[in-house]
């Protein structure tokens, strides 16, 4: 998929749904995806359409996902109906198949875990996730930044880890299953033990 093409595809999708902001962090998001993939991935591109991709369903606000999510056949956990925020990332998947035909399905999945991980994650999904939190949609800087940049000096998995123990301990709202098992695969895989 050409990336310009994509990219008026995204823009057009959001403006027309108002979300503007959006669009500027979906690509900020993919094009620190492609710089960072090509250091680990052996198709860069792949980060980039799922970063352009990640956040289009920021059409739909926290308080109708629960009931666009049931609508599309999603799946939801106690915790995404706690906090319906986190259901995004889903609804986002499920946009980037039907209305952008993106058909890969290490692409869907990047997308689909971009702010949770998951156990079983790619090294797209950890660029992706990665990519999410340095190119945030806050203003200023992350608070976690610092340490962040240097563990992913180390790894992917380093800086993955790095930010989910951040989170664990700053007050997470809810710990959504797919995190919980992210990081217990992570803390596994670099010896925390």
């Amino acid at each position: 998929m050409d990336q310009n093409h994509l990219k008026s595809l995204v823009k057009k999708f959001l403006v027309e749904h108002n979300c503007l902001k959006t669009y500027d962090h979906c690509i900020s998001v993919g094009e620190y995806a492609y710089e960072l993939g090509k250091n680990y991935l052996d198709e860069p591109d792949k980060a980039r359409i799922a970063g352009y991709l990640h956040d289009i369903s920021a059409i739909y606000p926290d308080d109708q996902r629960i009931a666009v999510a049931k609508k599309m056949g999603i799946d939801l956990y106690k915790e995404e109906i706690e906090l319906p925020m986190i259901i995004h990332q889903k609804i986002s998947k499920e946009i980037a198949f039907n209305e952008f035909n993106v058909t890969d399905p290490v692409i869907l999945s990047a997308i689909e875990c971009h702010t949770t991980l998951k156990e079983d994650y790619s090294d797209l999904d950890l660029v992706v996730f990665i990519a999410d939190k340095i190119k945030w949609d806050q203003q200023g800087e992350p608070p976690y930044i610092e340490g962040l940049m240097i563990a992913l000096d180390h790894s992917l998995e380093a800086a993955a880890f790095y930010y989910i123990d951040y989170l664990l301990n700053h007050g997470i709202q809810v710990l959504h299953p797919w995190l919980n098992e992210a990081y217990v695969k992570l803390k596994y895989d670099l010896g925390y033990n």
